[in-house]
Order: structure tokens, then C-alpha cells, then sequence
């Protein structure tokens, strides 16, 4: 397992909608592993294939819940309703934080690493996490869903709720 470089914006990638994943052989169990890794170092809840530099439809989140790592190859988001506005950052944008509003369920389909479709509903911050990372496998940036940035005071109240 090694730790991938994080690509940063305007890298032309983090806009572009990314390809299928056909194989589900070692190598995609290897960039599986590298994502959690980097994920992990940079401290991220979330992490899509194009962050680092990949064309690829897979994306892990990991919000430190009973859940775990979940990995999403290949998602597509069957249902979502309701709402719910809070603040959002990524990885491909140092230093940047704006709030979002967006769906507070979503079900979603998607493969596992060994190829295995399942389906998983989600609401609130991991619904949030899952549509985050999914909107990267269609080239949309939480930037241009941002009806407000936040400041470094109002990220530290966050931070310490």
C-alpha cells in the first residue's frame, strides 16, 4: 500500500466524468488499499479515483462510523430526498470550505471490490460523503454547489461541535 499524491485543482481530471471500472482484479484491490491510505493521510472522510490522477468510477468513504470503509465502484444514486446545508471541503481544494445543500438520504448501487453489486441507504453527513464523492466520478466540484464560503472562525465553531 503506498500513499498516492492528492491532484489539485484546476487539474482538468477533477472535471471530467470518469470511466467504468471493468476489472476487478489485484490491481484495483491495490488502488483500493492506496486510496484508504492516502485518505488517511490527508485526513479526508472521502476520496474519488480522479483525486489521484485516476480515471476510474470508484470512490471510498469512511466517516469513522459502524459502517467502516465503504467502497463504491461503478455508484449510481437510485433515490435521494429530503435536505439538509452544512459545511464540505475536499482534498483537491486546500484550505477552501463552503456550505452545501443537498440531500439528506440517498440510496445508492454500487460494486464491491471483488465485483459484488449491493445497494446501502444513508442520511445525514454520510449521505453527504457519499454525494460529495460520487459528484467527482461525474467531474462536479462541491465549488460549484457552494452558496457560501466559510471563514477560518466559523470552521473552527464547526470543528468543535
Amino acid at each position: 500500500m503506498a500513499i498516492r499524491e492528492i491532484v489539485i485543482y484546476p487539474a482538468e481530471i477533477l472535471e471530467q466524468t470518469c470511466t467504468a471500472v471493468v476489472k476487478f482484479d489485484k490491481k484495483l484491490t491495490r488502488v483500493l488499499d492506496d486510496m484508504y491510505d492516502t485518505m488517511i493521510e490527508y485526513d479526508g472522510v472521502g476520496l474519488a479515483a480522479p483525486q489521484i490522477g485516476l480515471d476510474a468510477r470508484m470512490a471510498i468513504v469512511d466517516i469513522d462510523d459502524e459502517l467502516g470503509t465503504i467502497e463504491m465502484i461503478n455508484p449510481q444514486i437510485l433515490e435521494s430526498f429530503g435536505e439538509q446545508t452544512g459545511p464540505e471541503g475536499c482534498l483537491s481544494f486546500p484550505e477552501l470550505f463552503g456550505e452545501v445543500t443537498r440531500p439528506n438520504f440517498v440510496k445508492i448501487e454500487a460494486f464491491d471490490r471483488k465485483g459484488r453489486r449491493y445497494t446501502l441507504e444513508a442520511e445525514g453527513f454520510l449521505a453527504r460523503a457519499i454525494q460529495h464523492e460520487i459528484d467527482h466520478l461525474d467531474g462536479i466540484l462541491f465549488t460549484t454547489k457552494v452558496t457560501r464560503y466559510l471563514t477560518e472562525d466559523e470552521l473552527k465553531g464547526v470543528e468543535s461541535e
